[in-house]
């Protein structure tokens, strides 16, 4: 598409960022939606994210997605957060608007939509969720399914210590439910419990040592989700559906996560769809 002077510009801001898929993603949508703009991979050094950020919105830019290792950083550079970003500790969306960056976080909101897509008879009555991992992926899936009214978190990771830390700072921001700090080596136990299993480690990622965790605990009607996508069915995933559980892949996080960014910057509501599926998954970047 041939771009005019009126063009909307939007970006996202790493270092590294040659791995993003975001700019395949927001292309494709612009391209379906015969939108006059453009997305761009931006390399920023951490010492130069400050400088970066408020030369984008001067130069008119509408926004930007933030990737690693900015999340955090870019939080304390917004002159608005909104309070589920407060909470998760980090902004992966900003919007540029009047000279103000406006930070937001839509992991919670892009696991949720994708959890609900892909298992929509689970419901966060259901019971428990056990979460594996306690990094930034994690602190955004335990906000998400307590906001959305899961009563327990049973937290595990290989490291107890930061799991504990991770409990305590997400408690203290007065989110409803309970979050439980288990210890790595007692996990499967725990799975006797849970209504829906999260992982959100690299275990299973290509390149990563498999996920192993047995699954004879865990509940027939249990779901099993996993945000690793490469591989898109990674070795927890297929155990889970050997055994009959509804399965949730990690891309439909990425996909969704994405769609209020283009919304704000574009100003379309962008669908997710298979073959948008398909269009992301067929890259070699990752």
């Amino acid at each position: 598409m041939i771009l005019s002077g009126r063009a909307r510009v939007a970006g996202v801001v790493g270092w590294p960022v040659a791995h993003s898929r975001s700019p395949r993603l927001h292309g494709y949508w612009l391209e379906e939606y015969r939108i006059d703009g453009a997305y761009v991979p931006l390399l920023v050094r951490p010492e130069s994210l400050p400088r970066a950020l408020r030369g984008l919105a001067d130069a008119g830019f509408r926004g930007l997605n933030v990737t690693l290792p900015h999340k955090e950083a870019a939080l304390a550079l917004c002159d608005e957060v909104d309070a589920l970003a407060r909470r998760i500790g980090a902004v992966n969306t900003l919007v540029f608007e009047g000279g103000r960056i406006l930070g937001s976080n839509t992991d919670a909101f892009g696991f949720l939509e994708n959890l609900r897509e892909q298992a929509p008879r689970w419901s966060p009555g259901d019971g428990p969720a056990a979460v594996l991992g306690a990094g930034g992926a994690a602190r955004a899936v335990i906000v998400a399914l307590l906001e959305a009214g899961v009563p327990r978190i049973m937290l595990a990771n290989r490291t107890q210590a930061r799991a504990r830390i991770l409990a305590a700072e997400l408690q203290a921001t007065g989110l409803k439910g309970r979050i439980e700090v288990v210890p790595w080596s007692q996990q499967a136990a725990t799975l006797a419990e849970a209504a829906l299993l999260v992982n959100t480690t690299t275990l299973g990622m290509e390149g990563q040592p498999p996920l192993e965790i047995p699954l004879t605990r865990l509940p027939p009607g249990a779901v099993v989700a996993d945000i690793v996508y490469t591989p898109l069915e990674t070795p927890l995933l297929a155990a889970a559906r050997a055994r009959g559980h509804t399965v949730v892949d990690g891309l439909g996080m990425l996909l969704h996560q994405a769609r209020p960014g283009f919304e704000a910057w574009f100003g379309v509501a962008p669908q997710v769809t298979p073959a948008l599926r398909a269009f992301v998954l067929d890259t070699c970047d990752t």
